[in-house]
Formats: structure tokens, C-alpha cells, sequence
């Protein structure tokens, strides 16, 4: 999981001091030990060009001083070794043929009660009017849930007294209890950790950012996607997340920020801004819950929690068919692609989904996203010391975009936890600063991230819901 917000970045220029400073916390750890060494991929890497050089940038503009110190940065790039991706302190599942195995399909499981978020006006009218109700109580109910953050039935008073505790329990069943909450950053970022009706647990992360509030949300009990870096997706996948239980996280959170439970409150009427679906689980996988969902985020109320659908954003791994079928849903979300690798070779073992569908797939899903849609996307791309860091890769990445067309994609840079010892650390930052470099002297624009909740494993990759 990554608890970040996408619309809260610190701009990167040329000036490697800018690189080198995240306003908060950096991402990670991503679990793992020592891998293996290898070497570029022939196939992917991008011609070489003349010693000293930097993309866009030619050879004779280039100061003699200037020009001798790249070259020596440029020898010791060549140097540095390839890192392969290996699952650290846990063993991957994997198939018949050896590759990780992925779940598309959650499994047969019980499902959640029926909640008064699964349906749309019309659906909690007509129950209600089953229960031998008003088809108008279905607005005073949702008013209660989606405006007051509120399931208790002393608190709605406009309800006759005889019936509130029923229509409650009927409409209203308790979907997410609060196991745990854990805050950093003077009480500005909560973690939470929620038990589902049957056990299985989630987890969600809120963050005070100025001037908004994000909350990165849950789509799946565990991952089916198997990355090896990611906390999340050890277990596998134990079901997919309702509709109501996606939604409930949302107004339980606008519950203690009214509460004034989230550090740095400015007045009682504040609530979740923008949602991230970056928590636990493949969002995608998820499809028509998620989408149930996100039509619920943006509803006016009282159907719905009123929110704006560009401050929502879905990230994915990489379905492309559901990256397609989401450019054609008419809802301007933001679209995030965890790319991570430009090269093949590496996101085959980076992110096993590629296995699937291949980089140029995946780019080329997102690009029909941005043409369909006039929204720009979004490139996730976690730095991993000596495995996807290389300038080369860089290069690669500008390319693949560029390629594309220009304006449409911005890439976001994710800095990891420094964890000595592990082959999922953090990207010294003179590297980081030379492959923000690299993006921008191509004319990518690139924004390296700013993350929250690593002191409470809250970070991009650490989610893993345990007790």
C-alpha cells in the first residue's frame, strides 16, 4: 500500500538540493534480503551516447568541467550493479510453471451484509417501503450516514423512536470496527486498522496535508498481485472489500476528523478531501465494487458523500482491459499507473502483473486513458537502490512517454524507507537527484513524492494489516 497523496508533491528542478529533501518521511520499507546481480537488458536499453553527455543536452555545450564530471559520473553509473527483485523473509506463491502466482478472482467467501452504502436512493427507498416505511426515510437515513458521519440511533431524533434501532440494524449493519489507530507526524497522519464483519482485517491511512485532507483506502482483503516488495500481497487474497466497507472507511475517517481526532484541526466542518485508492489490494481487481463506490464518493448528498471525482484517484498495477474500461465510465478521476520499471526484464519479476500485460501495454492503456478522458496521468515510480534506479532506465522511461506525445503523463518519483541490510531500500540521493534530472532535461515533468506514516508502517509498500 502506499499512503501518499498524489496532488501533494514538493517540485523538483535541476537543483539536486531539491531531490534530496522530502517535506515528510520517505516511503518503504519494502520487504526483502540480499538479491541476485545481473546486467542490463540488452533489448530495452537505450543507445549510448557520447561520454559526458545528458539527454537533450549536446556535447559541445557542454562546459569542460562540466563535461569531465559527468563523464566520471557517467563511468561509475556504468559500474554500478543490477539488483534483481526477490521476496525477502517470505516465500512468494508461485505456479505449477514457477512464476508468482496472480488472483484475478477473489475467492468464494461469505460477503458482508447489505449496507445502506450498497444501494443507490432508489434501492433504500424501495426497502424501506418493504419494511413498511416512507420511501422518504431513506433520505433522512442516508443524511444521518453520509452527512452526519453518525450510525447511532439516539442520534437521529427526526426518526419515530419505535423504529430507529430496527432501521438502523437493517440499513446501517456494522461493517468496519476500529481494532487499532496509530499517529505520527504531531497526530497529522492516523493509521487505522479495521476488522470486517468476518475477521479478515484492512487497513487505511489519513493525512493532513495544508489546505486538504487525504485518505488512502482499502479495495481488497490482502492482494492477489504478488509484487515481492509489497507487505500487502503476502498473504494473497482473501476476498474483495464491499462496496459499503470502501465507502464506510471514507465516513468513519470524516467521523474523527469531527471528532478532532487528526492533529491540526481548523474548524469542526473539515473532512476528507481527496481519496487515494492506493491501501491494501488491487483496485482494479475490484472492478464493479470499486466503481459502485466511487459513484457513492461523488454523489450529492444525501445519496452519496458529494465529493469531487478529480480528487479521487485510482492507481493499478496494470489491467489493462479495467484501465480501458475505466477511460469509458465518464468520470474525471485521476489515473495512477505503478509502472516502477521501463524495462521488461525487470517489472516481469518487479511487478509479476506484467507477466500479463507487457511495459508498452500497460503506457499505451494509460495513454488511451488521457486521450479518452483529457485527464493526465500519473507515474508511480518507487526508486530501489541499484534495481530500478539506474540513469539509463531514466532514459528509457522519458523515451517510452515521449513517444507517446508530450503533456499527458507526469511522472512521480516515490523515495523509499533506507533500510540497511535489505535489497528494498531507499536510492542514495545523488542518484535520486540524477534520475529526476534525467526526466526533467527530457522534458517529463516529475515530481519526486511526498509520503507520510513510515514510523507506523503506513508507507508505500508496508500495509499488511496485522495485529
Amino acid at each position: 500500500m502506499s499512503s501518499q497523496d498524489p496532488s501533494r508533491h514538493h517540485r523538483t528542478g535541476t537543483s539536486r538540493a531539491h531531490a534530496r529533501r522530502p517535506e515528510a518521511p520517505s516511503a518503504g520499507p519494502l520487504r526483502g534480503v540480499a538479491g541476485t546481480e545481473g546486467t542490463r537488458p540488452a533489448s530495452d536499453a537505450p543507445p549510448a551516447g557520447p561520454a559526458g553527455t545528458r539527454p537533450g543536452v549536446p556535447l559541445t555545450a557542454t562546459p569542460p568541467a562540466e563535461r569531465a564530471r559527468t563523464v566520471r559520473e557517467d563511468r561509475a553509473e556504468a559500474e554500478r550493479r543490477q539488483v534483481r527483485p526477490a521476496a525477502e523473509g517470505w516465500e512468494q506463491q508461485t505456479t505449477a510453471e514457477g512464476r508468482p502466482l496472480l488472483q484475478f478472482r477473489s475467492p468464494r467467501v461469505s460477503q458482508p451484509p447489505v449496507h445502506l452504502a450498497d444501494l443507490s436512493l432508489a434501492e433504500r427507498q424501495e426497502r424501506l417501503v418493504g419494511l413498511g416505511q416512507p420511501a422518504f426515510r431513506a433520505k433522512q437515513l442516508s443524511t444521518h450516514y453520509f452527512t452526519h458521519w453518525t450510525t447511532d440511533p439516539e442520534r437521529m431524533s427526526d426518526l419515530p423512536a419505535a423504529v430507529r434501532t430496527q432501521l438502523t440494524e437493517t440499513l446501517m449493519p456494522p461493517l468496519l470496527t476500529e481494532v487499532k489507530r496509530l499517529t505520527t507526524d504531531d497526530g497529522r497522519t492516523i493509521k487505522f486498522l479495521w476488522r470486517l464483519f468476518d475477521g479478515s482485517l484492512v487497513e487505511s491511512v489519513l493525512m493532513r496535508y495544508p489546505g486538504r485532507i487525504t485518505l488512502c483506502v482499502s479495495s481488497q482483503c490482502g492482494c492477489g498481485m504478488n509484487c515481492p516488495f509489497c507487505a500487502t500481497g503476502q498473504a494473497g487474497l482473501t476476498r474483495n472489500m464491499s462496496a459499503a466497507e470502501i465507502l464506510d472507511q471514507v465516513v468513519q475517517a470524516n467521523r474523527v476528523i469531527a471528532e478532532g481526532g487528526l492533529g491540526g484541526q481548523r474548524h469542526p466542518d473539515e473532512r476528507v478531501h481527496n481519496i487515494v485508492f492506493m491501501g491494501m489490494g488491487e483496485p482494479l481487481a475490484n472492478y464493479k465494487r470499486l466503481m459502485t463506490a466511487v459513484r457513492r464518493m461523488v454523489a450529492p448528498a444525501p445519496e452519496g458523500l458529494g465529493m469531487s471525482a478529480r480528487a479521487i484517484t485510482i492507481s493499478t498495477v496494470g489491467l489493462v482491459p479495467a484501465i480501458d474500461k475505466l477511460a469509458a465510465e465518464d468520470l474525471p478521476v485521476t489515473f495512477a499507473l505503478s509502472l516502477h520499471a521501463p524495462d521488461d526484464e525487470l517489472r516481469d519479476d518487479l511487478i509479476p502483473v506484467n507477466s500479463r500485460w507487457k511495459v508498452d501495454e500497460a503506457i499505451d492503456a494509460a495513454h488511451r486513458y488521457y486521450v479518452k478522458t483529457g485527464r493526465r496521468v500519473s507515474i508511480e515510480y518507487a526508486l530501489i537502490k541499484d534495481m530500478n534506479d539506474h540513469a539509463w532506465r531514466a532514459d528509457l522511461l522519458a523515451k517510452k512517454l515521449n513517444a507517446r506525445g508530450r503533456g499527458w503523463v507526469h511522472v512521480n518519483p516515490i523515495p523509499l524507507n533506507p533500510t540497511p541490510g535489505s535489497i528494498w531500500t531507499s536510492s542514495d540521493p545523488d542518484v535520486t537527484a540524477a534520475f529526476v534530472d534525467r526526466l526533467e532535461a527530457a522534458g517529463v515533468p516529475t515530481t519526486l513524492r511526498d509520503t507520510r506514516g513510515k514510523e507506523i508502517d503506513g508507507a508505500c509498500g508496508q500495509l499488511a494489516a496485522s495485529e
